[in-house]
């Protein structure tokens, strides 16, 4: 049996979530560290980043230590007809950080969905999702956003590709003031421009964001916002159901994803630690049929919480010479549950609860 107490927090998730995903029928997927670079250049845009670390195979193959596993499935699955293939992973990949802009080996885990995709499939995965977050902890936030609304509302508003970019591009970032000075630009119309303008703010509770949107354009979304509607009625079943909000600042990149998409929050940490969606665009650019949903939980970003560490790293600290029974003693103390480090001297920053020193010395005295 494994003792928790030594596993870090991510490995801890690992399990946890292998165990999770497996219940509602993910096999476990294992893949290769590499593919060849000339698969991920040609889907560079999918990517968080171009830059891929590559080197030569023996046969002169150039290959790319993988950035990215969503690609790698997609590649190794076929689609099959009235079927969904669910595949689980944890896997390491290989990214530019953020913060350091050296490339950086990154723990990640998640589940992909791949077939003909229903609101069942979709409820799953945002189910999921959030049962992921907490399994790490209860102090999170789930946003969900539909990328259909905010296309529809976008071609509504207005058809040029450039617009609708920055327009994305400022909704994301919940800039009210740039996206109003864009819509003055493109000459938009003022009640067009303030709808929006809602896609910015409306974020919160399910209800109320469903009611706001079926004032601000119900009208004209029809189906979008109807499977919206039954996506939130399933998820009144969660128990994390108040923690599962609708935020439309959620934006994927809308050349790949479609449809719902979501983002996940840990209390402690700044960036998103989950992110998923739909993503049929993606598969029509590979040619593929399949409808597809997952997400990813990017396990290194756990180091952020606050240390679980205990206050002492041994319970037993025990110091011995030659002539101690240091094999028996240590022995018996494992078997009463303790940990123990056996030394000949006091080591510098060990912190222990006890200790029993067996040398010769201080048995005398």
């Amino acid at each position: 049996m494994i003792d928790q107490a030594i596993l870090k927090r991510e490995e801890k998730a690992v399990f946890g979530l292998r165990s999770l995903y497996r219940k509602y029928g993910y096999s476990p997927y294992k893949m290769s560290k590499f593919e060849e670079y000339e698969y991920y250049i040609r889907n560079k845009d999918f990517l968080v980043s171009d830059r891929i670390i590559t080197f030569n195979d023996t046969n002169g193959r150039l290959l790319a230590l993988k950035p990215d596993v969503t690609l790698s499935i997609i590649k190794n699955r076929e689609d099959i007809p009235g079927c969904k293939q669910k595949v689980c992973y944890n896997e390491n990949i290989y990214r530019v950080s953020d913060s350091t802009h050296q490339y950086k080996e990154i723990m990640q885990a998640g589940l992909e969905c791949i077939g003909d995709i229903d609101l069942y499939d979709i409820y799953e995965a945002v189910s999921l999702a959030a049962q992921s977050l907490a399994l790490i902890s209860e102090d999170f936030i789930l946003q969900i956003s539909d990328l259909d609304i905010l296309s529809a509302a976008l071609n509504r508003v207005c058809p040029d590709a450039e617009f609708q970019r920055a327009a994305t591009g400022f909704i994301a970032g919940k800039n009210a003031h740039d996206l109003q000075r864009l819509c003055r630009e493109f000459d938009i119309d003022s009640d067009d421009a303030a709808v929006l303008s809602r896609f910015v703010s409306v974020c919160g509770s399910r209800v109320q964001v469903l009611d706001q949107m079926e004032e601000l354009c119900g009208s004209w979304l029809g189906d979008s916002l109807n499977r919206l509607k039954k996506l939130s009625a399933l998820l009144e079943k969660s128990p994390y159901s108040q923690k599962i909000i609708f935020d439309f600042s959620v934006v994927n990149d809308m050349n790949y994803y479609n449809g719902i998409v979501f983002r996940g929050y840990l209390s402690g940490i700044c960036d998103g630690v989950l992110s998923g969606g739909q993503y049929d665009k993606l598969m029509r650019k590979m040619d593929r049929r399949s409808g597809a949903i997952g997400f990813a939980l990017y396990l290194d970003l756990l180091e952020q919480l606050p240390s679980q560490r205990s206050s002492f790293d041994v319970d037993v600290l025990v110091l011995y010479d030659d002539t101690a029974p240091v094999a028996e003693a240590v022995e018996k103390l494992i078997s009463g549950g303790k940990t123990v480090s056996a030394q000949k001297a006091v080591p510098p920053r060990l912190r222990y609860r006890e200790l029993l020193d067996l040398r010769k010395e201080a048995a005398t005295c």
